[in-house]
């Protein structure tokens, strides 16, 4: 059985979730957002976003060791290093890995509403290993 890892990458409002929807089960799709959804709402909250991102990996993880054939992250990942703990993953438990980068040609807002001076500084630091 081949197994695939998607590492969906894009800055907020480009449409990372929309994106991870189209091309998996909700069950086969982690994010750091779904770590500050209670009862049907979004509260984000920065002081824990470390713990937010620990989490998406330990059920990466987890759904890695269950041999799951499918498995998306979205995330912003702007930098390398973000991505580095789920590459590891792949490798230790012999996933395929493909980093999608979804871009913002609709111009879409954030429903997050993440201030744009943050998106800003996020696009300058995004980076792209070709």
């Amino acid at each position: 059985m081949e197994k695939n890892l998607y590492i969906v990458r894009g800055l907020p409002g480009s449409g990372k979730s929309t994106f991870a929807r189209s091309i998996a089960k909700s069950y086969q799709i982690f994010e750091a957002d779904q770590f500050f959804m209670k009862k049907g709402e979004y509260n984000f909250d920065p002081t824990k976003l470390k713990e937010a991102h620990n989490e998406c990996q330990v059920k990466c993880a987890e759904r890695m060791r269950n041999q799951f054939s499918k498995i998306v992250v979205a995330n912003t990942f702007t930098q390398e290093w973000e991505m580095e703990p789920y590459f590891i993953m792949a490798e230790r438990y012999n996933y395929r890995t493909h980093c999608v980068i979804v871009e913002n040609r609709h111009g879409n807002k954030n429903i997050h509403n993440v201030p744009d001076e943050k998106i800003s500084q996020m696009t300058k630091r995004f980076e792209i290993k070709l």
